[in-house]
């Protein structure tokens, strides 16, 4: 049965959905003032493959992935851009789908913006104040009390006495005590505010997600993920609030993707080393892209440099040239491949082993082409519906091979050179390879005559 590892348990737990037959999941999705770098793709792609492997299992997938639109940085770049917020995040929020597309994500069934959840939000804060675990400030904030909540730090692993002394405690007059966070911030000069029972003001960042997750899926769901980096105190200050609002246990599991390093560091905005999706996508076809962020096992950190981006290329091209040319076979002969396949995927998201077995099949494919044809494309079919599932191999491979360009002048050069070859002008078929070569294309001359492909 499945696996997943639940970052709640350290272990890797069975998973047993609440309801038989059905997932909820809900992902902490964009800030929205930026363009997606590569660590967001990577937060895309990691739970597009859950959610895909999910429901070619049977489950129907309830998938959430909400997007936080109001926050200081949004507010800080849109004033020193001097636009309203909803531009600013409405022009980046497009920017993400069309990124996201690019990487053949398909889209969550729901995409909750914050600002569509001022209610919710401030009737959780409500809860929490009647209940004793929230309290207003001398400023007019309203703080949750941390230490109200005996469980906080479960999911961390951090106790309440090393978080006092530690260097992500804010200092805070208005506070009870250092170790708890706003829930809402009153109204400040020039900033957006809401109306609320506390005074007008905007909710912070954290209650946020209680309020959508709860909305969306109900208190208590099968599945919370995100980023390695949101654990402390983004989720950690999740279950506190759910929990302590609605009296009943938040997610089940809770599953966190490791960082993207570039030169040893995590990829962050923050830091100024990230490359954006945009960039990449410029140089690199997004099923590249989307090859490189599941070949490593999602848990673990994805080491981003160009060569590595050049190697999945590279892999992802010889398991389109295994299909190339192939008949479409209706029936699949899946052997050993297909058990091998939900082997691996059961034993928590294992894409790498995965992988593997679809290079197996790829190479059995070539194997099979000259001796049993109508072997080789049933297990074509088999190789394209398991790289389905992985979101991978959706294409005709001519399509992925030729890649995007200006074909018909391509096309020219090889029926020129065909020409030459007729006449058995050499010299000048040789020179119009070499021309094709320089322009990054790569020539196989088969007995149904001239094929290309980009190198």
């Amino acid at each position: 049965m499945l696996r997943i590892y639940n970052t709640l348990t350290r272990a890797k737990d069975p998973f047993v959905p609440l309801q038989p037959g059905h997932v909820r999941l809900y992902v902490c999705g964009m800030t929205v003032y930026d363009h997606c770098h590569l660590g967001h793709g990577r937060v895309f792609v990691v739970f597009d493959m859950v959610v895909r492997y999910l429901r070619s299992r049977g489950y129907t997938v309830t998938y959430v992935r909400n997007i936080t639109d109001i926050d200081d940085k949004i507010i800080a770049r849109a004033a020193e851009r001097g636009e309203s917020l909803s531009t600013l995040t409405e022009r980046y929020i497009q920017a993400m789908a069309e990124d996201e597309a690019a990487l053949l994500v398909t889209p969550p069934d729901r995409d909750p913006r914050a600002t569509h959840h001022i209610t919710e939000i401030t009737e959780m804060i409500a809860t929490l104040i009647a209940k004793g675990y929230a309290y207003q400030g001398a400023n007019g904030d309203v703080y949750y009390h941390v230490r109200r909540f005996p469980a906080y730090g479960r999911l961390s692993g951090r106790s309440l006495d090393d978080l006092r002394v530690g260097a992500r405690v804010e200092a805070d007059e208005s506070k009870d005590d250092p170790l708890d966070f706003v829930l809402w911030k009153s109204a400040r000069p020039n900033e957006p505010s809401w109306p609320s029972p506390f005074g007008p003001g905007r909710p912070g960042w954290h209650i946020e997600c209680s309020a959508m997750a709860t909305g969306c899926l109900g208190p208590h769901f099968d599945i919370h993920g995100g980023g390695l980096d949101l654990t402390f105190p983004h989720h950690e200050n999740e279950i506190a609030q759910s929990e302590a609002a609605n009296g009943t246990p938040f997610a089940n599991v809770w599953m966190h993707n490791g960082f993207v390093r570039i030169d040893g560091e995590k990829m962050a905005k923050s830091l100024g080393n990230f490359r954006t999706l945009r960039e990449l996508l410029a140089d690199f076809d997004g099923e590249v892209l989307r090859y490189f962020l599941l070949a490593s096992h999602y848990r673990s950190p994805l080491h981003y440099d160009r060569e590595a981006l050049l190697r999945a290329q590279e892999s992802l091209t010889r398991l389109y040239q295994a299909l190339k040319d192939l008949p479409l076979a209706e029936e699949a002969l899946d052997g050993d491949y297909d058990a091998r396949f939900h082997a691996a995927m059961d034993d928590d998201f294992n894409t790498p082993g995965a992988l593997a077995v679809l290079f197996d099949l790829g190479h059995a494919i070539q194997r099979a082409r000259a001796a049993d044809p109508d072997r080789a494309a049933r297990l074509g079919a088999t190789l394209r519906r398991l790289g389905g599932i992985l979101g991978l191999l959706s294409r005709p491979p001519a399509r992925f091979l030729q890649g995007e360009g200006d074909h018909a002048a391509i096309e020219a050069l090889i029926a020129e050179r065909d020409a030459a070859r007729s006449r058995r002008e050499w010299a000048r078929s040789d020179a119009l390879r070499e021309e094709l070569r320089a322009r990054g294309v790569i020539l196989e001359d088969t007995p149904g005559g001239t094929v290309w492909r980009r190198a």
